[in-house]
Formats: C-alpha cells, structure tokens, sequence
C-alpha cells in the first residue's frame, strides 16, 4: 500500500497507508461507536461532507453485503485502525477496499484512532484532509464547509414503494438524505410510500392525499435548509407527521425553535435516550452534530426524551398538531431495535388517534 496523511486543521498529523481510491480530500472528521454496521455508516447520506473515523479497531471483517446498503454513499473519506482483506461471511460478496475504490472514497488505515477520537471529544469537531503528502498550508483545510448537502443526497425523482401486503395507509416521505430502512420499516407495516425530492412543496405533498407524512433523516446544519423549514410549516397540523434526525430538527425550526452544533456529535449504535413520561431508557442508533434547543420550544412543544449522556433533546411531541419527531433512529440500521415501536405509534395516528 502507499502511504498516506491524516492531517488535521489543528496541525496533528497521523501517518498510515492509503486505502480504497487514491486521491485527496478535504472534510469534516466525525467519529462512529459501532461496533458493526460499517456498511450501514458508509451508505448513510447523512454523512455527506464528512471524513469517518470507526472507533472500533477492525473494519471490513463480514465484508461487503450490498443488501444492507441504506443509499448512496456520500462520505468525503474513512479512516479506520486496521481493514481486513480477508473477510469471513456466508453473505459476503467481496472485500471492504473494493467496495472504496468502487464507489470513489478515498481512506487510510494504520493510524491511531483512538487518539484521533480523543482529539475530537477534547476539541471538537474539526476538518481534516486525506492526503499523499502533507501540505505545509493548512488554510484549505480550515476553510473547508459542509454546505447544500441536502440538495446533493436527495433523490431528483418521486418513487413510489408499494406494499406487497395488504395496505392499510399511504404515507408521503420527503427525502432530506433518507435510509432505506424507512421506508421497509412502513412497508412492513402495511403503508404504501412515495418518497419526493426534498424541494417539493406542501402543497404538492398534500396532492398524493397521504393518510400521513414522513420527514426523513439527512445531512448538515438544518437551519441552512429554509425552503425545507417553510413547507413544513404549510404541512404541520394538516396530516399526522413523523420526523426522524434532521426531519426532527427542521420541525423544531418550522415551529419557531433553535438549533445548536453539538461539540462531537452523537454517532453510533450505543446512544443511551431516556423516555421522560415512564422510567425506561432505550439504547438507538444516532448520527447527527446538531441538536434541537427544548427550551426554545416551550408552550409549543412537548419533549418526551433526553440524551442519557448530555441531556441533549431527542424528541418532542407537538400537542394538538398530529405531529411528533425524534433525534435517533428507530428503523436501527444498524443497531438495536428498541424503538421500532414508534412506527406503530405513527399508524395508530394515521389511524384516528389523535392522542396516540
């Protein structure tokens, strides 16, 4: 393998070996906890503009199993301590390195991804450049931003994803960067989905006549996407709505709230959510560096739960308004399952629950 850098808008420079297409870029590095679920991370459009650091040592160790793909990569590079060649996986199609080269995303491996960890949970997020040498100006790298990366994962054309059971409700998903998995979790259940464009108008929505809406999971600062924010404000209180990570968030900004950069993110598969009307906390999965502002949604919104590590909001219901969202993932792909439940809470709204 060549060598290659990891070199940090701070100045910290890590040296390994270059992985997957060889070539320079430039992004904002965020770290991952999981475990597993590596393919699930690098087919996750909410991770557009962003260099991914795997904490977990070994990556590539079931392969590549394109059946697991959530969408369309979109990540900016990878870094991982060590990728394995040799993967061993009754589902494994080919190894992890194809699967870069394939899909134009440049990596390195060999390097310290703890301390890189480290670094960040101490400092914060920051950009950082993959490189075959390192540059003595790093002016390029700092001025580097995540910017209309909504525009970039969306897809350009509605969809429509049939249920092949019996149907029980029609649910428009506007796509901000959406996961696969959403739209198998409402399938699942019954729901034929139309996925739209994410500039698609309200009124347009409310032309599929849904029995309910979805606001999907997607990349960058939410309050960046504006034209999003106001047609959300033409759809809230006219069909139930369910919104997951950035759909939460541009709820909240729809709504009249704020939202704020987390220092580091909440990015994995081991997210502690505490639910504020029992006493149970969930374990989900989360990928997201921005979070809602509760306090500035007081007497217009609900919050229902709390990040168990820094009290962060995850979730908000919106009395009277058919409408609730969260901040992590319950169609968990990857990761526990613990939260699928709201999909059913959705349909019973969908349903004529209004209290549901």
């Amino acid at each position: 393998m060549s060598k290659a850098y990891l070199v940090l808008s701070n100045g910290d420079v890590f040296e390994g070996e270059a992985i997957g297409a060889f070539h320079d870029t430039i992004g904002e590095l965020v770290f991952t906890t999981g475990m597993v679920g590596y393919l699930e991370t690098l087919t996750d459009p909410s991770y557009a503009g962003q260099i991914v650091v795997q904490t977990f040592p070994m990556i590539g160790n079931y392969g590549v199993i394109e059946e697991d793909f959530e969408g369309k990569t979109a990540v900016k590079g990878y870094v991982v301590s060590e990728i394995c060649e040799h993967p061993s996986n009754f589902r494994s199609q080919y190894e992890l390195n194809k699967f870069l080269v394939d899909n134009n995303i440049c990596g390195i491996s060999g390097v310290d991804t703890r301390q890189i960890t480290r670094t960040i949970r101490e400092q914060g997020v920051m950009n950082a450049a993959i490189c075959s040498e390192v540059p003595a100006d790093l002016s390029q790298i700092k001025a580097f931003a995540v910017k209309d990366v909504v525009k970039e994962v969306s897809q350009k054309e509605t969809t429509f994803h049939a249920d092949s059971k019996d149907k029980k409700f029609t649910v428009v998903l506007v796509d901000y960067g959406e996961k696969k998995g959403i739209v198998r979790s409402l399938n699942a259940r019954g729901c034929d989905v139309v996925t739209v464009p994410w500039d698609t108008s309200a009124e347009d929505i409310l032309a599929h006549n849904p029995d309910g809406i979805m606001l999907s999971n997607g990349p960058g600062d939410p309050a960046d996407n504006e034209y999003c924010i106001a047609q959300i404000g033409k759809l809230i209180g006219k069909k139930p709505i369910f919104g997951i990570c950035l759909g939460h968030q541009l709820t909240a900004l729809a709504m009249g709230g704020k939202t704020v950069k987390l220092k580091y993110g909440h990015r994995g598969a081991n997210q502690p959510v505490t639910d504020l009307r029992g006493n149970r906390t969930y374990i989900t999965t989360q990928n997201h560096g921005y979070a809602v502002v509760a306090d500035s949604l007081i007497g217009t919104a609900n919050q229902t739960y709390i990040n168990a590590n820094d009290g962060s909001c995850e979730g908000l219901d919106y009395p009277g308004l058919m409408c609730f969202t969260v901040q992590f993932h319950p169609e968990a792909c990857a990761g526990p399952r613990d939260t699928e439940g709201l999909f059913d809470r959705f349909l019973r709204m969908m349903g004529g629950e209004r209290n549901a």
